[in-house]
């Protein structure tokens, strides 16, 4: 078991939480939740590690072993995908080097009664008791099937880790914890940068093959489906519930219920008697009476109540000026990068108001048909956007375009038109930015901030058809249900690339699936196609 005990975080005057405290037990798959800067992070960082907490401590029996992936990383270049990984196994391989080593000396040593002689068996006997513990594992087979079931392919297995984007590497710091089969994983968003038929295995793996899980997350399909246990982050405190995170929604709301009934009454008993303080403060029969209540109102904790959560905020779309009945057609397009064939005679038709999905594993050509609808790339074929289309296009860098030098008010301030114009703080608010955050300068906003920032700025523009590249990385939850609510009303034309299958049902109606260089159309919803590609699958392993 390992314990979080007493532990409080202070920065700059300001208490980000104090006196935390709970147990992490061997099958716990906990979801740490709370809004964008309660600290969930922070207190990742010292389960982990890698900081240190004010005070209180983290305790963990010594052959405990925690395995932590952060948000963003520090990758290494001089190694293939299959050396890189294999460093999981790098303590099995040092341990197995120093029992050959020190059985090479003991051959050839004579001075068996020595002090040294004696010391050197004993190391070698605690060190093959450690190793011949370990079950017998075929390294490389395990390495390929973790990297597999993240999305690599056999062929990139032996390509140089500095070819891979961001995105990639960060798979295969998560492929080296999951091969250490640690005791508790730390993770901290991990399925920003896969696909979701990898995050189908990622899924399968917490839930069967790992031992304790903390993690945080913006996808509620993903936390949902692998946590038993969630703790919320909240005003400097937490709150420990044996529940699921929609089950924790409910619990929250009613918790929140009676706090507020609570802080009701507090405030009437508090104004009663202030009240009554100062109406007989100088009567001469009613002194004790009134000391007593002064020293009952200075000695009295008051009730809190959590955040109000503001996800009832309503964004709307401005109403879209009216397409041509095709605003995307495709015909035999294909496209190529050198010898690397990306998709070839793909074929697709979206009509006016649809609302489609484009799935498929990363590399299989989703952004690249983006890139050709929106003319950033040649391509063979034939790609027609119909009469008066207006694009609104939010790309994965959408948020290093916004002007650095602008505040986050003046960046909304600019193209905000009509009625909304009243309604920025509110806007700004519902996307988090409050108070200060509204006066400070593009270029000092963290990525995520950047994000939503951007997110913004595609509300406000009038288009016909959106087109969104990963909108929800960097998203919480509550954000999430407010753009998606804004988009079923949006009453243009949708496309999607996202893993985000909580996301995406009830949202897209239609999916094009990308693979093996081919476009296939799929009129189902997204909780239908994800169980057709788990029957495939199926399929595939049984014809293996």
């Amino acid at each position: 078991m390992i314990t979080v005990n007493d532990v409080a975080v202070q920065f700059g005057g300001t208490t980000l939480f104090e006196k935390i405290s709970f147990a992490i037990n061997e099958n716990d798959k906990i979801a740490l939740m709370g809004k964008n800067g309660a600290g969930k992070s922070t207190l990742l960082k010292i389960i982990a590690g890698v900081k240190k907490p004010s005070s209180g401590n983290i305790s963990a029996p010594k052959e405990a072993k925690i395995a932590y992936l952060p948000q963003h990383l520090l990758a290494h270049d001089n190694a293939t995908v299959l050396e890189e990984t294999s460093k999981a196994f790098s303590e099995i391989f040092k341990m197995k080097a120093e029992i050959d080593e020190i059985n090479e000396a003991l051959t050839v040593r004579t001075d068996y009664e020595s002090d040294e002689y004696m010391k050197l068996i004993e190391r070698v006997s605690e060190l093959s008791e450690k190793f011949y513990a370990v079950e017998e594992i075929n390294y490389e087979a395990e390495v390929e099937k973790v990297l597999k079931g993240l999305g690599f392919s056999r062929e990139d297995l032996s390509r140089q880790t500095s070819e891979f984007s961001g995105g990639w590497r960060m798979r295969i710091e998560l492929a080296k914890i999951l091969l250490q089969k640690p005791d508790l994983i730390l993770l901290d968003e991990p399925t920003n940068h896969i696909d979701i038929e990898s995050v189908q295995w990622l899924e399968d793996f917490l839930l069967n093959s790992a031992k304790a899980v903390i993690v945080i997350s913006h996808d509620r399909a993903f936390v949902d489906n692998i946590t038993n246990r969630t703790i919320e982050v909240t005003m400097g405190r937490i709150y420990d519930y044996k529940a699921n995170y929609s089950h924790y929604l409910e619990l929250r709301k009613d918790r929140r219920v009676h706090q507020q009934k609570a802080y009701d009454e507090q405030q009437k008993m508090i104004a009663e008697n202030t009240e009554f303080i100062e109406r007989f403060k100088g009567t001469y029969s009613k002194t004790n009476q009134v000391q007593s209540r002064v020293r009952m109102l200075e000695k009295l904790k008051l009730v809190e109540v959590d955040e109000i959560d503001t996800s009832a905020l309503k964004l709307k779309f401005p109403p879209s000026p009216r397409s041509g009945q095709y605003p995307v057609v495709v015909n035999e397009l294909s496209k190529s990068y050198g010898d690397h064939v990306v998709f070839e005679n793909a074929n697709l038709v979206i009509e006016r108001g649809e609302k489609v999905a484009f799935l498929g594993k990363n590399g299989e050509g989703k952004s690249t048909m983006i890139k050709a609808i929106m003319k950033e790339i040649s391509f063979e074929g034939k790609l027609e956007v119909g009469h008066n289309v207006k694009v609104g296009y939010f790309a994965q860098n959408q948020a290093s375009l916004l002007d650095e030098e602008l505040t986050v008010f003046e960046t909304i301030d600019q193209i905000a038109v009509g009625d909304i114009r009243t309604q920025i703080k509110n806007l700004l608010g519902a996307f988090m930015f409050s108070g200060d955050d509204t006066t400070k300068k593009v270029k000092v906003l963290s990525g995520g901030e950047k994000t939503r920032l951007a997110m913004i700025k595609l509300l406000l523009e009038p288009v016909n058809v959106l087109i969104l590249d990963e909108p929800t990385n960097h998203l919480d939850m509550r954000t999430k249900d407010i753009i998606k609510d804004a988009l079923k009303d949006f009453d243009g034309t949708l496309i999607l690339v996202s893993h985000d299958r909580d996301f995406l049902d009830g949202l897209a109606e239609k999916v094009f699936e990308f693979g093996n260089k081919r476009v296939k159309e799929h009129f189902e919803t997204i909780s239908s196609f994800m169980e057709l590609k788990k029957l495939e699958n199926l399929r595939e392993i049984e014809k293996k």
